[in-house]
């Protein structure tokens, strides 16, 4: 059952050197102080697993977090690559960084693989790509009653998923709005599973079409972290800090920019500074901070 931990906490009690970590949200609910509470204890070596890497990975990357990436497309959606990523596979800064690229098909059926306790993941797909050329863990098999060849990759398992939501209740029950992308899926595979969410309630009451509730025996550790996906978006509490995702592109590219950005804004931080956080950005002169719930 799930446990109500402060964040520090949490990350110390599940998160380990060389783990394979998921932080996982689709261009929404991003879990931004959670995975700045890893940067500041420093846990490195990990092999970080997400469908679609932007803006928080970038950071975990150039902050020296990364051994590995498992992921299935990477950028700063709407503005371009991710600076940090590009420097550890280029340039091996500030360490070298292996990298293992799917398909976003490849990844969504991998997760639900893991969260079936199946070995693999078997679909229609890589064919006429080129993925599977440098990818050695995608492999064809034929399919013992048609004869057809499919695709076949590993499940995902990770150590730890972590994931931001709207709400838990005092039960540790869990509430996911919005646009769902694997939450659930990295939430059953994975080993032990940590959610921030933006408060705790008494009764969970879903006012949407789309939504999902993760009972407590899915989850590890609840932790209440108001502001917690921000500068993605919380559907219902805040919107997303389009400014901020612009700005990243010129903090990223300079690793001095990067590093200062970092020790001001993460590592010299605490994590219930995400309730009210100002992100000065580089040479803007404005601060970017979370849209208060209307």
């Amino acid at each position: 059952m799930s446990e109500f931990l402060r964040l520090s906490d949490a990350v110390s009690r599940f998160v380990r050197p060389g783990h394979r970590v998921a932080l996982e949200g689709f261009t929404h609910l991003i879990p931004f102080a959670a995975g700045h509470e890893i940067i500041r204890q420093g846990i490195g070596g990990l092999t970080l697993i997400r469908m679609t890497p932007d803006l928080l990975y970038d950071q975990m990357i150039g902050s020296g977090c990364a051994h590995a990436l498992v992921f299935s497309w990477g950028g700063n959606p709407g503005v371009g690559s991710l600076p940090r990523l590009r420097d550890a596979v280029e340039h091996q800064w500030p360490h070298p960084l292996e990298i293992e690229e799917h398909s976003h098909a490849g990844m969504a059926q991998a997760y639900a693989a893991g969260a079936s306790a199946m070995p693999c993941a078997i679909l229609r797909g890589y064919r006429g790509s080129d993925l599977p050329g440098v990818n050695p863990r995608i492999r064809f098999i034929t399919c013992p009653f048609t004869g057809e060849e499919l695709a076949c990759v590993p499940a995902i398992r990770p150590d730890v998923a972590i994931i931001h939501a709207q709400r838990a209740d005092r039960d540790g029950n869990v509430l996911v709005e919005g646009i769902i992308g694997v939450q659930k899926e990295a939430a059953l595979a994975a080993a032990n599973t940590i959610v921030t969410v933006e408060e705790i309630v008494d009764r969970l009451v879903p006012t949407g079409l789309n939504a999902v509730i993760l009972p407590s025996w899915t989850i590890a550790a609840v932790v209440a972290v108001p502001g917690g996906a921000h500068p993605s978006y919380a559907h219902g509490y805040y919107g997303r800090d389009n400014a901020f995702y612009a700005a990243w592109d010129a903090i990223g590219r300079d690793r001095r920019a990067f590093e200062e950005w970092m020790r001001i804004n993460v590592r010299d931080g605490r994590p219930e500074d995400c309730r009210g956080r100002a992100y000065a950005s580089a040479g803007t002169g404005h601060a970017h901070g979370p849209v208060e719930r209307q």
